[in-house]
């Protein structure tokens, strides 16, 4: 058998991933709970990190050194694309420009927060595809008092000209009788979505600023700053995901 270029022993690689030391990674792979492309893994095997799968427990974890994935806070005004033909900053002017990254979904210039960035096109794939189910929670304010009867209209679902807009969860924070403070959380990302929906009952959203992506908040990131994700919360994607399937697999097998 030829031994891969980059080889390495795969317990120093799960190492170096940040889940558990070497002796715990051995510990993993003498328990059976860690797997290499589909292969129950083998004490003292090596892999070459960028071009295996690695699961542990039946979740992905991130071993490849060339990925990397960013959480920014993204502020007012910046464009959530890798360049801009008018010239305005965009969300890759805020990271590190090596190695170059792009980002996960968008917001829209009016609109502040959480937004990832990555060069991993497959868990860039995983966060924004509604099949996935990776909801996105938003705080909203509108201009005008909002009722019951609007929120119920909202959580039916609003027809928009590029289809139905539904909500995962919608509730009321508050109110001062000239405008109302939500909190909504979305599985799709289309253009404007949650402007539109208002806008379809006659409200205008006067802020919006994305709390949440999926498991990530971070309120201690201030406009423009952004970290590093921790592998932990890069796995946490790819256990929602894991946990949505066995779910669905389960009311299948339930009919």
């Amino acid at each position: 058998m030829t031994r891969p270029t980059n080889a390495e022993r795969l317990q120093k690689v799960i190492a170096r991933s940040g889940l558990t030391s070497r002796r715990g990674a051995d510990s993993l792979i003498v328990e059976g709970r860690v797997s290499v492309d589909g292969r129950t893994a083998r004490p003292g095997q090596r892999v070459d990190p960028a071009s295996v799968e690695v699961l542990v427990d039946g979740i992905r974890l991130p071993v490849n050194p060339d990925l990397v994935y960013y959480l920014l806070h993204k502020p007012l005004g910046v464009i959530s694309t890798t360049q801009d033909p008018e010239g305005r900053a965009t969300v890759v002017d805020l990271v590190p420009s090596r190695p170059r990254v792009f980002p996960v979904g968008r917001l829209d210039a009016d609109t502040t927060g959480l937004i990832l960035l990555t060069n991993d096109g497959g868990f860039a794939n995983l966060v924004t595809h509604p099949r996935y189910g990776i909801t996105k929670t938003y705080d909203v304010l509108v201009d005008g008092p909002t009722t019951s009867r609007h929120l119920a209209r909202i959580r039916r679902g609003v027809e928009l000209d590029d289809g139905p807009a539904r909500v995962v969860a919608l509730r009321k924070v508050g109110s001062d009788g000239h405008r109302s403070h939500l909190e909504m959380s979305m599985s799709e990302g289309r253009n404007r979505e949650i402007r539109r929906l208002w806008e379809a009952l006659g409200f205008r959203v006067v802020r919006l600023h994305r709390t949440s992506v999926g498991p990530l908040r971070d309120r201690a990131l201030a406009p423009g700053e952004w970290r590093c994700l921790e592998v932990g919360e890069v796995r946490a994607f790819y256990s929602h995901v894991v946990g949505a399937t066995d779910h669905r697999a389960g009311r299948e097998m339930s009919r």
